[in-house]
């Protein structure tokens, strides 16, 4: 479980340059909720999930995981238990290494052949065999080959290899084309489902808000202004969610991109 308990941050305080990005925010996540989240950009999206793997810490407020205070935990220890991809398929792996070495270190076999028993071997290139891109054939290639959705694919087999206590999924899906957004979408789906993972993920299709996983957060001004789930969910279109930010934040969701992808 995670819980977080009334965080707040603020950017360049006392200065022209001031930013609240997290208002007295608190949220709590339930063991395998497979949650989407969407918001305007400046909602907090990020800095929410920046919050939460620690990349800062929080003026104010408190964050547990699994019942342990995180609040204060570095981000490099937090990383143990908080598997992240972002929307650049470029982060998260070493590109000049091959599929087999970023397998290994992210695997915790040490990330390099002469380190790499045969069963090891073995076991990365079935493990990269299930992302169904062909990938297992290559497996001396530099990363850095890759195309992105092939990459993005790779990053969320390696962030979740030892599965993760909770799952961050920052746009990762953005900087694909439709086709190959589809495609790392369902694995996604495959790979929380099989692992029974915690998942929060950010998008910016609110179709797939609505029929992605089991909760949908809706957020603005650096706070959550819906939580919604079950069948008040299940009822819901994307006609609905942009009546109901208006009605809750007074202002129309008009982030184009979002507009854009609302049906698809």
């Amino acid at each position: 479980m995670l819980k977080i308990t009334d965080i707040s941050k603020t950017f360049n305080p006392g200065t022209v340059n001031e930013k609240t990005a997290l208002s007295h925010l608190s949220l709590t996540v339930n063991d395998g909720d497979f949650i989407s989240i969407i918001g305007a950009n400046g909602a907090g999206k990020s800095t929410l999930f920046n919050a939460i793997a620690g990349s800062f810490f929080t003026d104010e407020g408190s964050i547990e995981l699994d019942g342990e205070d995180i609040t204060l935990m570095p981000e490099h220890i937090r990383a143990k238990a908080i598997g992240r991809l972002f929307q650049d398929p470029l982060r998260g792996t070493a590109p000049d290494m091959s599929i087999e070495e970023n397998l290994a270190l992210a695997a915790g076999h040490g990330g390099w052949l002469s380190r790499i028993s045969r069963k090891e071997k073995q076991m990365l290139r079935e493990k990269v065999a299930l992302l169904n891109m062909g990938l297992e054939d290559r497996m001396d290639s530099p990363v850095g080959l890759l195309s992105g959705g092939q990459r993005q694919a790779l990053t969320l087999m390696m962030a979740t290899i030892n599965p993760p206590k909770l799952l961050l999924l920052d746009e990762h899906t953005a900087a694909l084309d439709p086709a190959t957004s589809a495609k790392v979408l369902e694995l996604t789906e495959k790979i929380v489902a099989e692992n029974r993972l915690t998942c929060l993920v950010i998008t910016h299709n609110m179709q797939s808000a609505l029929s992605q996983g089991n909760r949908t957060l809706m957020m603005d001004g650096g706070n959550i202004i819906y939580d919604i789930a079950g069948d008040d969910r299940e009822n819901l279109c994307v006609e609905d969610l942009l009546k109901m930010f208006k009605d809750r934040s007074g202002k129309a969701l008009d982030n184009d991109r979002m507009l854009l992808t609302k049906d698809e």
